[in-house]
């Protein structure tokens, strides 16, 4: 199943969507409301009075709301694009008619670890430094701003005294079952869905600031990409692998491919991360947990004068995880002091 947040306009408020294919393949977003209503409608056995109206909603009762949607899912199958309507909202949009907002627009809280060991190691090797032990004891993450998330097709503004804007590839697991103290064994149960993740990054900010040994700040609490919809973990259980799955994740930069890394290779599950976040502390629904960088997957690995230097104003960037879909946004403004 795939659930999306979604308005039709700007500045309205978000909606739950269930994301399916129509007969050609083509994407298109199912309303839940509406067509619980045109169900409802058309009578039957089922009443579909009580159906989350929002993500969040059906996250803090996901042991509900998941077998609820997903069977509203299967009725739904009945609703024409064309012709339901809830009054004059339709039922079903096609994919270009939804704007797509962040899947959870504002978490409770966001987490970002620091997982794949590709990526630590060749970032620290540009500065000259080796893996710490630690690195390997234990999972490691630091909080970033769950008020700033940005949806598929947003347009970035990057921050004033940024000249070397960069982005992160990375997978967010959503907490759908809250909890304190959980078991690394079992507590990817605790997992709503998997969407991609651009950890924005301002370098020059994050350079500056991180000498002072209180982490990453205003090098990253300006943005973060989620999107472009939450694909709940039976849709890729077959690839599993590993502490992982055998996913592709590749970044595209104005249609071309500079980045292609694999989810298989991450050192930390998100059992292990979503152990090490709960440990003496409450997880909640919501909760936005992030995988850190894949390796190659951002300029900082790549380093500038092999990936067409930082990324400057009117860079379209494409990150794409197989089976999560694509996350696309377009950098504004001027991303550049130069």
């Amino acid at each position: 199943m795939k659930l999306c947040s979604y308005a039709r306009r700007a500045g309205d408020p978000p909606r739950l969507g269930l994301v399916r294919t129509d007969r050609s393949g083509a994407f298109e977003v199912v309303d839940v409301i509406a067509a619980a209503s045109c169900l409802n409608r058309e009578g039957g056995a089922r009443d579909w009075t009580g159906v989350p109206a929002t993500m969040q909603e059906a996250l803090d009762d996901w042991g509900r709301g998941e077998p609820l949607l997903r069977t509203l899912a299967q009725a739904a199958r009945s609703l024409s694009r064309d012709l339901a309507r809830d009054g004059a909202r339709p039922a079903v949009l096609a994919l270009a008619e939804a704007r797509l907002l962040p899947p959870v627009p504002r978490p409770p809280t966001f987490r970002d670890f620091y997982a794949f060991e590709q990526h630590v190691r060749t970032a620290r090797g540009h500065r000259g430094l080796e893996m710490v032990p630690e690195w390997y004891e234990f999972p490691v993450f630091y909080f970033s701003n769950p008020a700033a998330m940005t949806g598929h097709g947003a347009t970035l503004a990057p921050p004033p005294d940024t000249a070397e804007l960069d982005f992160e590839l990375e997978i967010a697991a959503v907490v759908g079952r809250g909890g304190r103290d959980l078991d690394p064994a079992d507590a990817e149960s605790a997992i709503a869905g998997y969407c991609v993740l651009n950890d924005w990054s301002a370098r020059d900010l994050q350079r500056a600031e991180m000498k002072v040994g209180l982490g990453p700040a205003k090098g990253k609490d300006f943005a973060t990409g989620l999107g472009p919809w939450l694909t709940t973990p039976d849709e890729i259980a077959d690839r599993r692998a590993g502490k992982g799955y055998d996913l592709a994740m590749v970044a595209r930069r104005n249609g071309a491919e500079i980045s292609r890394g694999n989810w298989r290779d991450i050192h930390w599950s998100f059992g292990e991360m979503l152990a090490r976040a709960s440990r003496g502390v409450d997880l909640h629904p919501g909760d936005v947990i992030g995988s850190g960088t894949v390796g190659t997957g951002c300029i900082l690995e790549l380093r500038p004068e092999h990936a067409g230097g930082w990324l400057r104003a009117g860079d379209v960037l494409e990150l794409e995880i197989e089976g999560l879909g694509v996350l696309a946004a377009t950098v504004a403004g001027a991303a550049s002091k130069e």
